[in-house]
């Protein structure tokens, strides 16, 4: 189906063992030759078969549902057994009404009928093709036939040919046929045959195939599916494949048939094919009427209860419809029903069961569920703007009036859906135009790309105001570039609410694009400086972060701070004021924000929107020097990124996910070829500096500092990659005491200073006093940032890690062992808990240096009969379930703790217990009385 596939050859093979030698032998498919995308498995396993139906007799059933796959894969099969000189004879149901009686047969065995016969099978020879060619009864009626056509293939097997019976759509056969081959099927055993069945899943316990062996096709893995699409399909659009992805599920028929529509019809209907229509639903134009309509408005509502869809049908029927009356439909493995919902047994089935409906019958589906709906409900709106022909303005004010509600009930598509119909309606072209542009700027916000720019040219052709038109230019362009022919220096002032609102849009949409030119940035700055009404807008904030993270580190990160009622706020400001936060440097802020939007996207069940939240989690994850759980972050965003179609989301992730790891182990970071690095830069603007930084930051992990200073050193003095940098401060600071260069390094530090001014940021401000402490041999410099951001330190456990083991390398220089000791032991449980196994190493390093034994029970460290009396009866608690091996958030949900609260717990149990890794904890607890 989704290639033109072969299986490798098996040899011919007469003698039993050298049949099932051969097994061993098959190798895949020829170089060159390609293969079913995703169907790997399964070929091997019909490799296998045909070895076993070569040496012995063999049978199997290859069960899926319609466009799995089943044709194509026995068609490899075939060809396969041609290509070793086995003897194939084929035959295939019609699921095209009811098929002849013997019809099946007679295309199987007919090949043989028609040779030169054998004396010994004359009888046998001749009563079959009677019965076949003339449909004469014989004496013993199906039995006899069953056991005469399974004597006739058996000879034809026995004749130094292994033989192999394909039978394509089993269950689509004529009832003789089917009882025939079945027959068949449960005897090859023993005989040199191969027996293959394809058929559809069976909706009895009772099915006549019970018992025989199955081979099952599922749908594809997204990553394959996706594969399937680059390589079937290729130039499609990122939205194209998303979309498709998410209505094939997995089915390769429906990958390859769907249409990538560039703009959805009106009246709306699901996108469908011929061939789709007549694998998926063949038996519709069969059911009763009734049920076609209830099927239809299915299609056109499927998040509706059954009482409503049995409503709008009974109005389109012009009678009422009761519970029976989807029973068909069920019958026929269209849909499946539990008395309330209706759901279609594939989401490509919606559009298959009213593919060729009319476009008045679709405006009367339209209208009946708008009739029934609640009048003041959006989907109700929309039902009704399908309805109509021509203009309706005041519809049209309607349904731009209630694009606002859709987002507020989590619903963005559908507001895009709202204003794109209200553009439609509209008889005037300043109104087309503004519903036209306020679309695109939505489907913009969404990721909408192909229906962003196809509503801004049409806008374009409309009325629009100057700061509209730019950014109507701009969303035009969206993919090349994202920047309006005219700067923001020669942008008028936006004067009014609407412009104000064009303003904001513009200036999201083109942020990125003067990010590293000094010119048009303080253009921009400039501009969104104009408007101080709005300065807590997050696509302001956004805005200003991405243009200028450093200089404009501190008002940005106000105004996160000064946004209230976060609960009322869209999802999407929310991860826009957790970008903003992590691209101005508090990383604990944005991680708070991109939680809070993944339990939204969570509560209202849109995984698919969960990749760009994740990758931002595990940044700032990564930015407080806790890589395990942003590497933890990194891998869940990859899955559901592959899953959803989101290409550059899983490049980001599967790059940065590397990084953690070498981050956490001190290895070397894997760089990426360059088509993951295109892919990646879509996802992650700034995706080459964090990786730069994080591969410096590798070398001082791995106790590599002195080879890491000249890296971090070039990327801090660098405008474009210093915010990256800025969160590698004290990484800086350890490279250039290694590297001789502390004098040089403070000099730095002074200058981020300066550029960062008075109102530096207190997360910022902390990270410099902690790399001042670590360059500084004074008593006083490391005590200053436990004085000064004690609750900055509280917030970040990688700072506060890194300034013990500062203060535990100076009181070892210093000869204070003890007080040593107990510092480094501390930053040793910090690393540790952290997920830094080779910097908690290394300390553990350090510690026996100073003498000290680090194993449990050492001098110094409790005893194991004392330990459990260390910790309070909620501490030992924590402790043995970490022991156990269950994770912070693992042991959180289990005492309805925060992951953060356990985290702060363990950090105390570690050094208390002379631990430096979770490993330890279960034998430090251990009770020596019962070892």
């Amino acid at each position: 189906m989704n290639a033109r596939t072969r299986l490798s050859p098996l040899a011919p093979a007469p003698e039993r063992q050298r049949a099932l030698a051969l097994v061993t032998a098959l190798g895949e498919a020829p170089r060159g030759e390609p293969g079913l995308i995703g169907r790997e498995p399964e070929l091997r396993a019909l490799r296998e078969f045909l070895g076993e139906g070569a040496a012995g007799g063999a049978a199997r059933v290859l069960c899926g549902h319609a466009g799995t796959g089943k044709s194509a894969l026995l068609e490899a099969t075939v060809q396969a057994a041609t290509a070793t000189g086995m003897r194939v004879l084929r035959c295939a149901g019609s699921r095209d009404g009811d098929p002849p009686a013997l019809s099946g047969l007679r295309r199987l065995v007919w090949p043989l009928l028609a040779r030169p016969r054998r004396p010994a099978a004359d009888g046998r020879f001749d009563a079959v093709r009677r019965m076949l060619a003339d449909g004469r009864p014989v004496h013993g009626g199906q039995s006899w036939l069953s056991f005469a056509v399974l004597g006739l293939l058996e000879s034809v097997s026995g004749a130094g040919r292994p033989l192999l019976i394909a039978v394509d759509d089993w269950d689509a056969l004529d009832g003789p046929s089917r009882d025939a081959l079945t027959f068949v099927a449960r005897r090859a055993e023993g005989r040199p045959m191969a027996v293959l069945l394809t058929a559809r899943p069976q909706r009895t316990p009772s099915s006549p195939l019970a018992g025989l062996p199955e081979l099952p096709l599922g749908p594809l893995a997204p990553v394959r599916s996706a594969e399937l699409l680059a390589t079937r399909r290729p130039g499609l659009d990122a939205q194209a494949v998303r979309e498709l992805l998410a209505a094939a599920a997995g089915n390769p028929l429906a990958l390859l048939e769907l249409p990538a529509r560039p703009e959805e019809p009106v009246p709306w209907t699901p996108a469908s094919s011929d061939r789709l229509a007549a694998a998926l639903a063949p038996s519709v134009p069969l059911l009763p009427r009734a049920t076609r309509h209830l099927l239809l408005v299915a299609a056109l509502h499927p998040e509706g209860d059954l009482p409503v869809l049995l409503a709008a049908a009974s109005r389109i029927a012009g009678a009422e419809l009761s519970f029976a009356a989807p029973e068909p439909a069920e019958r026929a493995g269209l849909v499946v029903s539990d008395g309330t919902r209706l759901r279609f047994g594939h989401p490509a089935t919606a559009g298959a069961v009213v593919h060729g409906t009319g476009r008045q019958d679709r405006r009367a589906a339209h209208a009946a569920l708008a009739a029934v709906l609640p009048p003041a409900s959006v989907h109700a709106l929309w039902h009704r703007s399908e309805a109509v022909e021509g203009c309706d303005p005041a519809l049209a004010a309607r349904l731009e009036a209630a694009h606002g509600h859709a987002p507020e009930r989590d619903e963005p598509p559908m507001a895009v859906r709202l204003l794109r119909r209200a553009a439609d309606l509209y008889p005037t072209p300043a109104d087309r135009g503004r519903c036209a542009l306020r679309a695109a700027q939505l489907a913009h916000g969404l990721g909408l790309e192909r229906t962003a720019r196809t509503m801004a040219r049409r806008a374009l052709r409309e009325c629009l105001s100057p700061l509209g038109t730019l950014c109507a230019e701009a969303l035009a362009g969206t993919g090349d570039g994202r920047r309006p022919a005219a700067g923001p220096s020669a942008w008028p002032v936006p004067t009014g609410a609407a412009e104000q609102e064009d303003a904001l849009e513009l200036v999201r949409i083109t942020a990125a694009g003067v990010a590293g030119d000094d010119e048009r940035a303080g253009a921009l700055l400039a501009f969104l400086d104009g408007m101080p009404d709005r300065s807590a807008d997050p696509r302001l904030l956004h805005a200003m972060a991405t243009a200028a993270p450093v200089r404009r580190a501190a008002p940005v990160l106000a105004g996160v701070a000064a946004v209230r009622c976060l609960a009322d706020l869209p999802v999407r400001d929310l991860e826009r004021l957790g970008e903003a936060a992590l691209m101005a440097g508090d990383a604990q802020a944005a991680l708070d924000l991109c939680r809070r939007a993944e339990r939204n996207h969570r509560l209202h069940d849109r995984p698919d929107r969960l990749p760009p939240v994740l990758l931002r989690q595990g940044l700032a994850h990564l930015a407080l020097g806790d890589r395990g759980q942003g590497g933890a972050a990194f891998q869940r965003c990859a899955e559901l990124a592959e899953a959803y179609g989101h290409a550059p989301h899983a490049a980001a992730a599967r790059l940065l996910e590397d990084l953690a790891g070498a981050l956490r182990t001190g290895g070397a970071v894997r760089p990426g070829s360059a088509h993951e690095l295109a892919a990646a830069r879509r996802s992650v603007r700034s995706i080459d500096a964090v990786l730069a930084v994080g591969t410096a930051c590798a070398l001082v992990e791995a106790g590599e500092a002195a080879a890491a200073w000249p890296a971090l050193s070039s990327l801090l003095a660098d405008p474009g990659t210093r915010a990256t940098a800025l969160f590698a401060l004290v990484p800086f600071a350890e490279a250039a005491e290694a590297a001789n260069a502390s004098a040089e390094a403070l000099a730095a530090l002074d200058g981020v200073e300066a550029e960062l001014g008075p109102r530096c940021p207190a997360v910022v401000a902390a990270r410099l006093a902690v790399a001042r402490a670590v360059l500084v041999d004074d008593e006083d410099a490391q005590a200053l940032p436990e004085r000064a951001f004690a609750e900055a330190l509280s917030r970040s456990p990688g700072l506060a890690a890194a300034l013990g083991l500062a203060r535990g390398r100076r009181l070892r220089r210093r000869r204070q062992v003890g007080d040593s000791r107990a510092a480094l032991r501390q930053a040793a449980a910090g690393f540790a808990l952290l997920g830094s196994p080779a910097r908690a190493a290394r300390i553990t390093a350090e510690l026996r240096a100073c003498g000290e034994r680090t194993g449990v029970g050492a001098p110094g460290m409790p005893r194991p009969e004392a330990a459990r009396d260390l910790l309070s009866p909620q501490e030992l608690r924590i402790a043995e379930l970490a022991g156990q091996g269950l994770s912070n958030r693992d042991i959180g949900e289990r005492l309805g703790l925060s992951h953060r609260t356990i985290g702060a717990y363990l950090y105390r149990v570690f050094p208390r217990l002379g631990v430096t890794s979770r490993a330890q904890l279960a034998e430090a607890l251990r009770d020596p009385r019962t070892a």
